[in-house]
């Protein structure tokens, strides 16, 4: 079975977060491919991202509050 370049992409983020235990947004969001989430799949991926133990991180290193995610690129 083959995967898309968007699925491929989000399975790159995980392991790269696990292994180092945080990514920043911007990391998230240039790995993924413009329009490939909607809303609800956007959040889906940061709250799976944190469930996996991943801290994300804003710009400054600081980690974010859920609250404090984007619910898109901007």
């Amino acid at each position: 079975m083959k995967s898309s370049p968007s699925h491929a992409a989000r399975k790159e983020l995980f392991q790269r977060g696990i292994r180092r235990g945080s990514l920043t947004i911007r990391e998230i969001e240039r790995a993924l491919l413009p329009g490939c989430l909607n809303d609800a799949e956007r959040w889906l991926l940061y709250y799976s991202l944190r469930a996996s133990g991943i801290a994300i991180l804003g710009d400054d290193g600081v980690p974010l509050r859920a609250a404090e995610i984007p619910p898109a690129a901007g």
